[in-house]
């Protein structure tokens, strides 16, 4: 059975978040800066901050940054991943409760995470942490099914074999982002990013997903011999290519 509350998904992939997520392209921070109005001097709330794969794109830019995190694998594998920049809080909390004071943050910050939100919750917590005109930024890397054919038999593969994906997948959220931002008008973006992977990698990133059959599960050894395939399929020099489309929401919260 998958594992309702969203804030326990991961503590079982841990290991794999940390070796085989992707990181987010270069142009989010920039994107920030152009139009977020972030500096280096900015204090920044990242919310549900994992392993803290975006955490440190911030961190790199120079700035003071609270890492939310509820799922304490998660916490303690950011915590050692960021073990070397003084300017990283590591903080106990979650969207909807985050322990910040009011009015202590510059731009709130959600990568690869709000779709495990409460949203009403989440929104009214995001303006309680927030300073006056404070900015809101959703991320998501998706997988760019249309690229290619391995992105489709994946995607086929997911659909087939996995526990929950089709209710968990983040485009259930993205879909009704409005209503997150609303009555504040918002923007969005797009970037392109892309992961060089072995089997090895492949394997590794498919089940940190929280959504994929562990050991024991019935559909585990079937998911791993269609994982197989498609690599054996599509690999060149013992590697593929996993293209996202790297999704970037953002808005003034009011």
């Amino acid at each position: 059975m998958p594992v309702k509350d969203p804030t326990q998904r991961f503590s079982t992939r841990t290991d794999n978040y940390v070796r085989y997520r992707p990181t987010y392209p270069p142009e989010v921070i920039q994107l920030l800066r152009n139009e977020c109005g972030l500096t280096a001097d900015s204090i920044v709330a990242d919310i549900a901050s994992g392993t803290g794969i975006f955490t440190r794109l911030l961190l790199e830019n120079g700035n003071r940054v609270y890492g939310v995190e509820p799922n304490a694998e998660m916490r303690r594998a950011g915590e050692q991943f960021l073990i070397d920049y003084p300017n990283f809080t590591s903080v106990d909390g979650t969207a909807e409760a985050t322990t910040l004071p009011a009015h202590s943050v510059d731009i709130v910050t959600a990568a690869q995470a709000a779709h495990w939100f409460k949203l009403t919750e989440t929104r009214r917590e995001f303006v309680r942490i927030l300073k006056p005109a404070g900015w809101a930024v959703l991320i998501w890397n998706e997988r760019d099914v249309a690229s290619n054919a391995l992105l489709r038999e994946y995607e086929q593969m997911l659909l087939t074999y996995s526990i929950d994906y089709k209710e968990v997948r983040h485009e259930r959220t993205s879909a009704v982002i409005d209503t997150f931002f609303a009555p504040s008008p918002f923007q969005s973006r797009v970037f392109s990013i892309s992961q060089r992977l072995d089997y090895e990698g492949l394997l590794g990133r498919t089940f940190s997903a929280s959504y994929t059959p562990p050991p024991g599960h019935p559909n585990h050894e079937p998911m791993l011999r269609e994982l197989q395939r498609i690599f054996d399929a599509h690999q060149s020099a013992g590697k593929v290519s996993l293209d996202y489309a790297t999704r970037v929401y953002y808005a003034r919260l009011s």
